[in-house]
């Protein structure tokens, strides 16, 4: 399997699709407590066009051996290092970025503060500020099987299937509550809003317009503030809005961003 070291420990990515001549690949960017399996097939095979989906470092197939597990990474400043190291790993100058709710902060982050390496932003379930409530934050260390009950309540729209929902539920209790803990945190420290001017690259924003966890005034604050940004907004979805309608996504990530753009 693919692999790129971070901090002396193996960080997992996944790549599909051709090297296209004047197309810049796509990197995935996952939510707290996610894989790049929070990005589905469809998103994950773009037709023509070259994709990578990391695992981020104690994620996934990027898991820490517990017993040389390091502290887990606390910033989205730290996570949006380990997404520059794999473009460093693949020569990549630059790449679109995809990341979804805490992978949309690391992409921001990367955007901010390696503006060369960002071609364009796609931003799912997002946010300029990404505060948590905190009684998910005190309940991840008091009781974490209640409380991934609750973030999977809160993570799909109405009419997400209850598969999905029984899916999401089985893998997030798989993760290391310190590592799910820490997303939480770098996520409620997270805030750009008075950065975002600063940003001079195309942003698609996409959204549902049922996320309980960044409501659709998120993406419009997103949207009013980003220079060149653009708003999708898919009615009924929820937070997982790539899960919940993976083919809508995979559309209008295939073009994104738009020639000449």
């Amino acid at each position: 399997m693919p692999t790129f070291e971070y901090r002396g420990h193996p960080v997992f990515y996944t790549a599909h699709g051709p090297r296209a001549a004047g197309r810049v690949p796509l990197v995935l960017v996952h939510g707290a407590g996610g894989t790049h399996l929070h990005w589905p097939p469809q998103v994950r095979r773009l037709a023509g066009r070259r994709v990578y989906a990391l695992d981020l470092p104690g994620h996934g197939q990027s898991a820490w051996a517990r017993e040389a597990a390091p502290t887990p990474l606390t910033s989205t400043a730290e996570m949006a290092a380990a997404v520059a190291a794999l473009l460093d790993h693949l020569q990549l100058q630059r790449a679109v970025v995809a990341g979804h709710s805490m992978g949309s902060a690391v992409a921001l982050a990367l955007a901010l503060d390696g503006a060369d390496r960002v071609a364009a932003l796609a931003l799912l379930g997002a946010g300029a500020r990404l505060r948590v409530a905190p009684e998910l934050l005190h309940g991840l260390g008091a009781d974490f099987a209640a409380t991934v009950d609750i973030i999977i309540q809160r993570a799909y729209g109405p009419q997400a299937p209850e598969s999905l929902k029984r899916l999401a539920h089985a893998r997030m209790l798989q993760v290391d509550p310190q590592v799910l803990l820490a997303d939480w945190l770098a996520c409620d420290r997270f805030d750009v809003r008075d950065r975002l001017k600063t940003i001079q690259v195309p942003a698609l924003i996409i959204t549902g317009s049922a996320d309980q966890m960044t409501p659709e005034k998120y993406a419009r604050f997103l949207a009013a503030h980003l220079p060149q940004a653009e708003l999708c907004l898919l009615p009924e979805a929820g937070h997982m809005v790539m899960l919940e309608r993976p083919e809508e996504v995979a559309q209008r990530l295939a073009g994104w961003p738009p020639a000449g753009a």
